[in-house]
């Protein structure tokens, strides 16, 4: 017996009754690792030479293509872009068997999508901005979502217009979502709070010169809410 055990079992008996237990229950619990272990190589293999992907990897041809892109379309308003970007994942995941060539394949789903009307850029970048801005976000997150869509200028230029045009009506959501300024419970005394509050407004892509001047309208104030709310309404 260790110093450890005699001095555990002249000062707690029952700590040392525990102890002998746990020790006595040591050989039965290697021997369940042990059998766990082997359980393990029985079913998945003691050896890692594949790896999940390998295993996953299916084959992928055109006709396969096309109806994948059809699936995406029908479940998602989409672009042009972000379309082929899925195809493009999906040659990399799987194994490309067919004869045509895989980034020929993907413009082609993608051209056949727009032929069916499945796919138009421009519809697509005025439902997106309409939506950005009804939830109180700038033109700059407008633009900025546009340009990560994929979107081109040519097909995005209305939308950014009519986002320009209701930037006034986005920032009056924005702070009324947030409660700043006029929706605030109290006006913010603090200059940091005032400056995080322009922050929160930039973020969300709204200019500094349209955040500080909703900000300025204090708690309450009525007149100047309606001056607001009529200028949202001619916007």
């Amino acid at each position: 017996m260790s110093s450890f055990e005699a001095m555990v079992t002249v000062r707690d008996p029952y700590c040392w009754n525990k102890l002998a237990r746990f020790r006595a229950l040591l050989p039965d619990m290697a021997a369940l690792l042990v059998l766990n272990q082997a359980r393990l190589w029985h079913k998945h293999g003691m050896g890692t030479s594949r790896t999940p992907s390998d295993r996953s990897r299916k084959r992928l041809t055109a006709a396969r293509l096309d109806e994948l892109g059809l699936s995406y379309v029908a479940r998602f308003a989409t672009s042009r872009a972000k379309l082929t970007r899925y195809l493009s994942r999906k040659i990399r995941e799987s194994e490309w068997v067919d004869d045509l060539d895989p980034v020929a394949a993907c413009e082609a789903v993608a051209d056949r999508m727009e032929r069916l009307q499945f796919l138009d850029d421009r519809q697509y970048a005025t439902m997106r901005a309409g939506a950005m801005t009804r939830r109180g976000l700038g033109v700059r997150r407008v633009k900025a979502q546009l340009f990560v869509d994929g979107i081109a200028p040519e097909d995005s230029g209305e939308a950014i217009a009519e986002a320009e045009d209701n930037a006034m009506a986005a920032a009056v959501r924005f702070a009324r979502r947030r409660r700043f300024g006029p929706f605030a419970v109290q006006p913010a005394s603090d200059p940091a709070a005032r400056e995080r509050q322009v922050a929160a407004f930039a973020r969300a892509g709204h200019s500094l010169a349209l955040a500080r001047r909703i900000l300025a309208v204090p708690p309450g104030d009525e007149q100047a809410l309606a001056a607001l709310d009529a200028e949202t309404v001619l916007d």
